[in-house]
């Protein structure tokens, strides 16, 4: 991205500065603009850009055209057109080259490519810090349990918990499965569910949720949920979820591009 936004930046700036002076950039030196922003664009085009090619390729060999195919004709077109105006010139009209150049498209090409590679970066950005997120979710859970069983006390690895087993949560440690409290009394930091930053008192019969932090008391609880169905593990699974799902407004753009794009490419075919 920040390539061919370094790399744009010129050809959308000496554009915009020709269309200012009215047009004194082209007319003073077309030609040598034109074979510059050619040089520039072709790494912006062909390179940062390619990912946007193939997946218009994509769509075409599917039969399922979206806005990547779109962006790809658009491009493709600004850049073709702009490069056989610079490159062959004379093929043009008079008309199409007043000063002696065709005035080209390559700020259009580089442009959109910049501004879908900008959007592009955001969706990734946006999924990393998911990902993160679930990361963090993931590294609550201890990785192992204080199980009472035939008397005495062992650790035992968190997967090896079953529904019903009878588990000690010594101060300062996290519990690691949701149960039922049977004895003892503490208080819990439940804030990584909750938000709220005061700790709950708990007692025989209150419920206590995986990941949460155990205050200065001991407590014995039942073990009620474990492995997938924890309040834990149901958040972390509604989040992955949510990563890989389509948002509602990108499902409908996805409906309406199926329609768009062959009416865009049918008036452009009528245009030509």
């Amino acid at each position: 991205f920040w390539l061919a936004a370094g790399l744009a930046a010129p050809v959308f700036l000496v554009t915009m500065g020709d269309m200012l002076t009215g047009g004194a950039l082209m007319m003073a030196r077309g030609q040598l603009l034109n074979w510059a922003s050619l040089l520039l664009s072709i790494p912006v085009v062909f390179w940062t850009g390619r990912p946007f090619f193939e997946r218009a390729w994509l769509s075409v060999a599917n039969r399922s055209p979206n806005m990547f195919t779109l962006i790809a004709l658009g491009v493709g077109a600004a850049f073709a057109y702009s490069a056989l105006g610079t490159m062959l010139p004379v093929l043009f009209p008079p008309a199409l080259r007043p000063h002696g150049a065709v005035d080209t498209y390559f700020d259009t090409a580089v442009v959109i490519t910049v501004l879908v590679l900008l959007g592009q970066v955001l969706e990734l950005r946006a999924r990393h810090q998911t990902s993160s997120a679930i990361r963090q979710l993931l590294g609550l859970a201890p990785d192992t349990a204080r199980v009472l069983r035939d008397g005495d006390e062992a650790d035992v690895p968190l997967g090896e918990v079953r529904v019903g087993d009878v588990c000690r949560v010594r101060p300062g440690d996290r519990v690691p499965v949701d149960g039922t409290v049977l004895e003892g009394t503490t208080s819990i930091d439940e804030s990584m569910i909750s938000g709220e930053p005061i700790p709950v008192e708990k007692q025989p019969g209150a419920w206590v949720t995986a990941g949460s932090i155990n205050g200065t008391g001991s407590i014995v609880f039942r073990a009620e949920r474990v492995g997938r169905d924890t309040l834990l593990a149901r958040i972390v699974q509604m989040v992955t979820e949510a990563q890989r799902s389509r948002a509602p407004i990108q499902r409908l753009a996805d409906r309406v591009s199926a329609f768009f794009v062959p009416a865009v490419v049918l008036v452009a075919i009528t245009g030509f």
